[in-house]
């Protein structure tokens, strides 16, 4: 098996290397997240708006990582936990069980990064949900203040809410 690339023990492998369907998800989301958001700078009427859209995608760079290893690390979310997560994002991410497929509602460049965040957010809310302790309410704030705890306040609440 040849590595394509390693981002915080998370290695990459080409799709099909023998490796479980879960380890090839998670291998594709982060090759996808990886991608260039192509910008064109025509669509944005000067320096400052174009900048401000950059630091946004960037921002969903981060977030979308953090998330990914924080599943990865995960062994007990398995793959069919991140499939029913695909729904997420208006279905519009979705495993083909080779192959990620995207469907672009507005602008690619904006959205794609937020659709895998979008997954995975649903796939830890479940995750959190399922793993409380037998005494615990499980309510809303119960899970955002777990998310905040394992991933930080201000990713909690972007994407937690």
């Amino acid at each position: 098996m040849k590595t394509n690339n390693n981002y915080n023990g998370i290695n990459t492998f080409s799709p099909s290397s023998g490796i479980t369907e879960r380890e090839d998800i998670l291998a594709a989301l982060h090759r996808f997240i990886l991608q260039r958001p192509r910008l064109e700078y025509g669509n944005y009427g000067d320096r400052k708006a174009y900048r401000a859209e950059v630091r946004t995608i960037t921002k969903q760079l981060h977030d979308a990582r953090q998330l990914l290893v924080l599943v990865y690390r995960r062994s007990s979310i398995t793959a069919e936990n991140i499939k029913d997560g695909f729904g997420a994002y208006s279905g519009r991410l979705s495993w083909d069980g080779k192959r990620l497929d995207y469907c672009t509602g507005q602008y690619w460049p904006t959205e794609y990064r937020a659709a895998v965040c979008a997954v995975l957010a649903r796939v830890l809310w479940e995750f959190f949900r399922d793993c409380a302790p037998a005494d615990t309410i499980v309510t809303s704030q119960y899970i955002h203040n777990e998310a905040a705890r394992q991933l930080g306040r201000s990713l909690a609440r972007r994407l937690f809410n």
